[in-house]
């Protein structure tokens, strides 16, 4: 039997370690050769919560870190100990030789591939209340634990209450109320940040009312509805709002290739769910009523906005095709409806995330 006094550890001090040369990359990362025991020192532990909270800014709450640290580690250390009460020739005594031999060298190679510590979700979830919306993707993709923690209900949860203030305007679908709600609820968090939040409410405000160049993002998608609204302004006629919901295409695998992507945990799917995740509404507003085809459940195949001919406003053209566009086929080589919009006002494309993007009944 191995004993445990043998174990060499390197010494730590405790002046070496600041607010400077302690990330939490680092941290999450941690060498195991340094403490071979998996504990955490109180003065890390320190180090990384006041860096942190020197990085937000103390926006987050002010829970000590430490605890969490502690009795985590104490667990993966409690459990590295028993693990080296088992001695090595008493795991397969009646297996083969050769066997014990492949063994010992996917054992070999298993320690020889870890270079850092697998900590519980509970310390992701801790990190979590300190993380500021922009930076949600970015955390995600540190590991797989702060990827699960961004799929739990509590994560978005905390993450509304943090910006929610009692002063500011929401509509009723986005009230604390509707958040108390599970399914969709990410979604209707992010929805709310753009109310909310002052960096993703400038994205909006800042938005021109008419794009530089035409949108290839709309191509191949297809039309879900089409409805036209009367606007009254400062004008003494009114103006049009003529709207196209669109829907992007499903992505298409190749024959033999599959995809590898993360799946959702099945107790996160609700609060995942968003029916509106692919969906984009073209607002054209228009100074006159303009009679216009039919064109829900076809496919947009060509987007033009240009100057009419009176050099005085823009002119929108819009084609649509029964089918999506083949491919190797030019655009002009294919009829379609076409939809012609002048003069225009303004131009608007918006994502489902977009403070006036009309809601559906979940979100």
């Amino acid at each position: 039997m191995p004993k445990k006094g043998n174990r060499k550890r390197l010494k730590f001090r405790s002046g070496d370690i600041c607010s400077e040369s302690v990330t939490v990359a680092d941290f999450a990362n941690a060498d195991p050769a340094v403490v071979k025991s998996g504990r955490v020192k109180k003065a890390v532990a320190n180090a990384v919560e006041k860096e942190v909270k020197l990085l937000c800014g103390l926006e987050a709450s002010q829970g000590s870190l430490q605890e969490v640290f502690s009795s985590v580690s104490s667990l993966t250390g409690d459990a590295l100990e028993s693990s080296d009460d088992l001695d090595p020739g008493e795991d397969g005594v009646n297996e083969p030789k050769e066997a014990r031999k492949k063994k010992n060298k996917r054992r070999k190679e298993c320690s020889e591939c870890s270079d850092g510590e697998d900590y519980t979700v509970d310390i992701w979830l801790v990190l979590a209340s300190y993380i500021r919306p922009e930076d949600v993707c970015t955390f995600a993709l540190i590991c797989r634990n702060a990827w699960t923690v961004t799929c739990t209900a509590a994560f978005w949860t905390r993450l509304y209450k943090r910006h929610y203030s009692l002063d500011a305007y929401l509509p009723f679908r986005l009230q604390p109320d509707s958040i108390a709600r599970k399914r969709c609820l990410r979604a209707r968090v992010i929805r709310s940040l753009f109310h909310l939040y002052e960096p993703f409410s400038s994205r909006v405000s800042l938005s021109p009312a008419l794009p530089e160049s035409p949108h290839t993002t709309l191509l191949n998608s297809k039309c879900l509805l089409f409805w036209v609204n009367k606007v009254v302004g400062t004008r003494p006629e009114p103006m049009w709002e003529f709207n196209f919901k669109f829907v992007k295409p499903a992505m298409r695998c190749k024959a033999g290739s599959a995809t590898r992507g993360l799946l959702l945990p099945r107790q996160y799917e609700e609060v995942h769910a968003n029916p509106d995740s692919d969906c984009y509404l073209l607002q054209v507003t228009t100074l006159n009523f303009i009679f216009t085809s039919i064109v829900m459940g076809m496919t947009l195949s060509l987007f033009n906005i240009n100057v009419n001919a009176d050099m005085r406003h823009h002119r929108v053209c819009l084609v649509f095709q029964d089918a999506p566009l083949q491919q190797g086929r030019r655009k002009g080589e294919q009829g379609g409806t076409q939809v012609v919009l002048d003069p225009v006002h303004s131009v608007r494309l918006m994502d489902w995330w977009h403070p006036q993007y009309p809601s559906s009944p979940y979100t």
